[in-house]
This record gives C-alpha cells, sequence and structure tokens, in this order.
C-alpha cells in the first residue's frame, strides 16, 4: 500500500517500540474504506484509537527483531528463524489474560512483555531495552593452523580482542573484549581462527520508562534450542512472581539475581 510523504513523516514520530504495530492499524484503517493510499487523516484516525482505546491494542506481548536474515553483511546468528519459534510461546502464555488479573487498572502498551531478537552486537532492535533480547553471537578461537602474521583479524576487529604481537608470535585473543560479533572468522586466510561456539547471547530486564535500566546478560551462549527453552523459563518465572504487573526487572530485583537464575534453570 502506498503512503502519502506527510503520512509517513507523521508515522515517524511514533515511539520505536510500537512503530510496526501502528503501521499495520494505519493500514487496517485504510483498508476499511477501500483506499489504496494511507494519508494522513488515516494516521490520524489511528493515533485517537491508541491514545483513547489503549486497552484495546494491548496483546500482552511485543516482539521485535532486526532486519539480519535479509542478508545483512553483520549477520551472526545461526541460522533459522528464532523468532518465529519464539512467537507461538509468547501466544501461548496468554499474557493479555494474565496481565488482566495482576494489573490494577486498564492495561496500557508500557505493561507489555517485550522480546527482541538481533542477529548481531550491533543490536539494531535495542534487545538491551527490551524484558528479553537475544543477540547472534559467533564466538573464535585459536585453532591449530599456523597464523600466517597477515593481521586482518587485528584490524577488522573493534573490540581489540585480538592483538597480532610484534616478535611473530601468533595472534592473541582476548575473550573478555569479545563481543562474538564473528567478523574476524570472515577475514581470516589461515584458518587459525575457528568458530567455538554459535548461537545467542541472552540479556533480560531491561526497560525504558520513568526509570529505564540496560538488561544484564545471562552467562554464556546458547544454542536456538537452549534460546527457546531459556524464553519458556523466564515466562514462568514471570507468571509464577508477578504480583501487580511490574516488568521482568522490578521482580528480578525483588526476588534477587541468584533466584532468578535458580529458578529459570541457570
Amino acid at each position: 500500500m502506498q503512503w502519502d510523504r506527510d503520512a509517513e513523516e507523521a508515522i515517524k514520530k511514533v515511539p520505536f517500540f510500537v512503530r510496526n504495530r501502528v503501521r499495520r492499524r494505519v493500514e487496517e484503517e485504510a483498508g476499511k474504506g477501500s483506499s489504496d493510499r494511507v494519508t494522513l487523516a488515516h494516521v490520524h484516525a489511528c493515533r485517537e484509537r491508541f491514545m483513547n482505546r489503549m486497552e484495546e491494542e494491548v496483546q500482552g506481548f511485543g516482539l521485535d527483531r532486526c532486519f539480519g536474515q535479509g542478508g545483512c553483511p553483520n549477520r551472526a546468528a545461526p541460522e533459522g528463524d528464532l523468532t518465529g519459534r519464539l512467537e507461538p510461546i509468547l501466544r501461548e502464555a496468554k499474557l493479555r489474560d494474565f496481565l488482566k488479573t495482576r494489573v490494577q487498572g486498564p492495561l496500557k502498551l508500557h505493561h507489555e512483555f517485550r522480546v527482541s531478537v538481533s542477529d548481531c552486537p550491533n543490536a539494531c532492535s535495542r534487545p538491551q531495552i527490551a524484558d528479553v533480547g537475544f543477540l547472534g553471537a559467533r564466538r573464535p578461537r585459536i585453532g591449530s593452523a599456523p597464523c600466517d602474521q597477515c593481521g586482518a583479524c587485528e584490524r577488522t576487529c573493534r573490540e581489540n580482542a585480538l592483538v597480532l604481537p610484534e616478535n611473530g608470535e601468533p595472534v592473541a585473543f582476548d575473550p573478555e573484549k569479545c563481543l562474538a560479533c564473528g567478523q574476524c572468522l570472515k577475514v581470516c586466510p589461515s584458518g587459525t581462527l575457528e568458530e567455538a561456539q554459535c548461537g545467542y547471547r541472552i540479556q533480560v530486564g531491561g526497560r525504558l520508562g520513568r526509570h529505564p535500566r540496560l538488561a544484564r546478560e545471562l552467562p554464556g551462549i546458547f544454542s536456538q534450542d537452549r534460546a527457546v527453552r531459556v524464553l519458556s523459563s523466564i515466562l514462568d518465572f514471570y507468571k509464577h512472581r508477578n504480583q501487580k504487573g511490574e516488568r521482568l526487572a522490578d521482580l528480578i530485583d525483588r526476588v534477587g539475581w541468584e533466584i532468578f537464575l535458580e529458578e529459570i534453570g541457570r
């Protein structure tokens, strides 16, 4: 569906975490009138509905992802559609119905449980401010193949996790600095750098709002199967511990990080 320029400009002002949802609603609004174009009037009508009838728009969860599967050269995630596996789990949790039993008053969009998937540490989908964020990860290691001292990995690594000593020794790797972006693996011609792990880093407890907070990372890199299981465990914790519709960050603060890790099986 074609969008008028002023309608496009207006939709850019919508908060990013509901922008895609609002865009779909605006196109539905235009479609009701059999229009093949989205106008500013359609945007205004949808905005009024969101502002005055927000509870109708709350589905209980939000699931965002980046464009990594579309051919992004930075993609570090393993093959497969993690988002497609997470969505059924979120729907089966019936989070909207659950929140209705916990929240005192009408539901708002900020009550939703937010999940974000990014296929690399560049984090275009902002997983650091979601309740649960997944970041694609490829972690290298030094293998047995001789290093040819080309320095390509050192030049590529933006974290200074790889350093080529001046005395001719093989490249040195500092795993503490590595963000597991996998870019060094793509440029190593000798095979000295090998893939040690490929999966997802998982961050929990991020949020925006009056008291914003960046998410905290679970230890390790998780395969896609394990990442799916972790989300299921976190949802169990969230529903079991939630009292008044709190965000995950508040629940973790209340029970403690170590208890949280124990209850989700970490």
